[in-house]
């Protein structure tokens, strides 16, 4: 779950649950179709419902029924399936969507996993547990046979959920007929937020997660020793993720192969997500029927992006539901394969409200019209489709380089040149016309480092004729995974490696008279922690095998879809309010150069107010780094919920502490529970992990 960043998941989740479900997003059909979607014929009622498990638990199910239904109609189910808390943290969310469908002629469902929310039982030991999967297949299975159930199922979620309907298709359970997934992976290593690229990351999800697992359920928030014991004395996740630091069974065992994925799969990503990357994958390894649309936009459905454009995805869900679950022919199966945003240049702008651009689709992937345009590295400094000079340019690692250039790859960015100062940078000359790219640009580097651990990033930007930079995608690569990533091995200090650096699916075009600008560099702190050790690092020019960019240049201007609908009104409850949202917060960089240290500070805030009383949460992040001794850095973190209740006041808070040296990650974590301001609960967890190539 996930920019994971940062990881900004709960937010994700829990103000655009409302539309979470559906987001695909086109609205109109690309041919007609032989019958229209469902129309909203019926009314809206909520029912709660335990649905048992094989080992006894219970796990608590909020049913969106279709009011005034008659007594012989069936239909089917609707699964969203996460641990943020239904009945507090997403309630406001999750009204406006399943609602949406029960209108329709669905049983909107919405399930937390075992140990979460009103959810019987102990927290999961981690995320998308065997467990976790387990539950997940009887809650299908149970779905499927009740009195109202024409027995198909369909998934849908946004992060967790999306991941969570994912690894379900990967499990074939019988009644499971159609998925959509937004903003989702099934690589659980290299794409979460835990490894991002395969290199350390520590962000707010960490923060929410471990205080979230030491919670018990709304709206009675019991303190009984066998509800709450249990929970809060289970481990922090983020410290067994910090003890798994390269692939493996650990994180494969989670998940199977894209390919065995035969079920239907509606995709949504977007261009600013750090998990857009599985959309391509999908299209080209799974043997399922695929949609997908990718737009601009962050970890956020379409029809409430942070940025727009803003289009309507619910009635698309119901198109593609009808079709898979109540076999209506509703010409979803002629609809394009991908329908993608095609983006236009624009100044670098944090609070940019519309990307400019426009929608093409695509039913190849990748694209049959594109080709790889090659850019040598020279020695000048330029890059040019000649082969260069031999030449060899060195680099001093400056371990808090990295900060204008983001905290997860996705976001809308301020201008990354106090980052390209710091690295080695290659423009094009002004282009003679404009220059399309769609898919995933590579950076193929011949590098080498003087110690033994480096990691290496490529970032892709537009250069304005005003100097103005505006990055486009980049991507890191951990060098000890050079060859593989569940077999890392350090590097001989000054022996030349290739390096094949994949930068994250993106679009654009760069306007005539631009540049076109790669710059790379051995940080991007605080997003991934620094390796280690002092030292240079290299890169080698020269001849065809030298380092090279390499573009997925296509057209300009593509196949045209059908018009996106623009978004609807949304049901909401009135007896919930929500406001503000922790990610993407507020940050702040204060630099000592006289002593060489850097520190960010980020901090992020919400509000919910419900019948029984007031939620407040309260998250701050510090991140250390000595550019002097880059084998010492720190993050810090603060969370703190507070539960202010009918003749009581909760407070959960967790305090993350995590400190580095040249061997061993120093970990220690806190979670406490206080009640009317005095302390019940405290436990803490302490550890010194040794780094693991990283």
């Amino acid at each position: 779950m996930a920019r994971t960043m940062a990881v900004w998941f709960r937010w994700f989740v829990f103000r655009i649950a409302p539309l979470y479900v559906f987001l695909l997003g086109v609205s109109a059909c690309e041919v007609s179709a032989s019958e229209p979607p469902t129309l909203p014929t019926y009314g809206v009622r909520m029912e709660q419902a335990w649905i048992p498990m094989s080992d006894g638990v219970r796990l608590a199910a909020t049913l969106y029924m279709p009011e005034g239904a008659k007594p012989t109609e069936k239909f089917p189910a609707l699964l969203e399936y996460l641990p943020y808390r239904k009945d507090d943290g997403t309630a406001a969310g999750d009204y406006p969507k399943h609602a949406y469908f029960a209108r329709r002629g669905y049983v909107s469902v919405r399930v937390d996993i075992r140990g979460f929310g009103a959810s019987e039982g102990i927290p999961p030991e981690r995320e998308y547990s065997e467990r976790e999967q387990a539950d997940g297949e009887q809650i299908i299975a149970w779905l499927a046979t009740q009195s109202w159930s024409n027995g198909s199922v369909g998934m849908f979620g946004i992060s967790w959920g999306g991941f969570t309907a994912l690894q379900m298709a990967m499990r074939h359970p019988p009644a499971l007929k159609a998925i959509i997934a937004v903003h989702a992976t099934a690589e659980l290593f290299h794409d979460d937020v835990h490894y991002v690229d395969g290199i350390a990351h520590i962000d707010e999800f960490e923060l929410n997660m471990d205080m979230a697992e030491g919670w018990v359920g709304a709206p009675d928030y019991s303190l009984d020793e066998r509800t709450l014991g249990p929970r809060f004395d289970s481990p922090p996740w983020s410290l067994l993720y910090l003890k798994h630091q390269h692939d493996g069974p650990f994180w494969r065992d989670r998940v199977r192969p894209l390919s065995e994925i035969t079920i239907p799969s509606f995709l949504i990503g977007g261009m600013q997500d750090g998990y857009r990357d599985n959309v391509p994958d999908m299209l080209m390894k799974s043997k399922a029927p695929i949609k997908a649309i990718v737009g601009p936009w962050n970890h956020s459905f379409p029809n409430e992006p942070d940025f727009g454009p803003q289009v309507e995805w619910r009635d698309q869900a119901v198109r593609w539901f009808d079709h898979w679950l109540k076999g209506h022919d509703t010409g979803v199966e002629h609809d394009p394969r991908l329908v993608i945003y095609m983006q236009h240049w624009h100044p670098p702008d944090p609070n940019l409200q519309n990307v400019p651009g426009e929608w093409r689709r695509e039913d190849v992937w990748p694209p049959p019209d594109a080709t790889a345009a090659t850019f040598f590295l020279q020695t000048n400094h330029m890059l040019a489709e000649s082969a260069a000079a031999p030449d060899k340019h060195e680099l001093k690692y400056i371990p808090s380089v990295g900060v204008e250039a983001g905290f997860w790859w996705g976001e809308l960015l301020s201008d990354p040149r106090p980052v390209d100062a710091f690295s080695l940078v290659y423009d094009s000359a002004p282009l003679q016309d404009e220059v399309a790219i769609l898919g995933r640009p590579h950076a193929r580097l011949r590098a080498s480092a003087s110690a033994p651990l480096a990691d290496w990033f490529a970032r892709l930007s537009d250069v304005a004729p005003d100097g103005t930079v505006t990055q486009i995608t980049g991507a890191g690569l951990n060098g000890a995974q050079r060859e593989s990533i569940s077999e890392p091995r350090d590097l001989e200090p000054g022996k030349l490696y290739p390096l094949d650096i994949a930068m994250h699916l993106t679009s654009w075009v760069f306007p005539k008279g631009h540049r076109i600008r790669v710059a790379i560099s051995n940080a991007l702190w605080p997003m991934m922690l620094p390796t280690p050790y002092a030292m240079t690092t290299s890169l080698e020019l020269g001849g065809n095998e030298g380092s090279k960019l390499v573009l997925p240049v296509v057209p300009v201007h593509g196949a045209i879809p059908s018009a996106f609908s623009q978004p609807e009104p949304s049901e909401e409850r009135t007896d919930i309010k929500s406001e503000g949202f922790p990610w993407p917060g507020e940050w702040t960089v204060e630099r000592d150069e006289a002593r060489q240290k850097t520190t960010v500070h980020w901090k992020g805030k919400d509000g919910y107010q419900y019948p029984w009383g007031k939620q407040d949460d309260f998250e701050n992040l510090t991140y250390d780094v000595d550019d002097s001794h880059p084998e010492t850095c720190s993050v810090r973190g603060e969370a703190e919920s507070i539960f202010s209740l009918k003749g009581r006041t909760l407070i959960w808070r967790g305090h993350l502490l995590v400190t580095t040296d040249q061997k061993n990650f120093y970990y220690k974590y806190t979670r406490e529970l206080l009640k009317d301001g005095q302390m019940t609960k405290s436990k803490t967890w302490r550890e010194t992990i040794p780094r693991d190539h990283q």
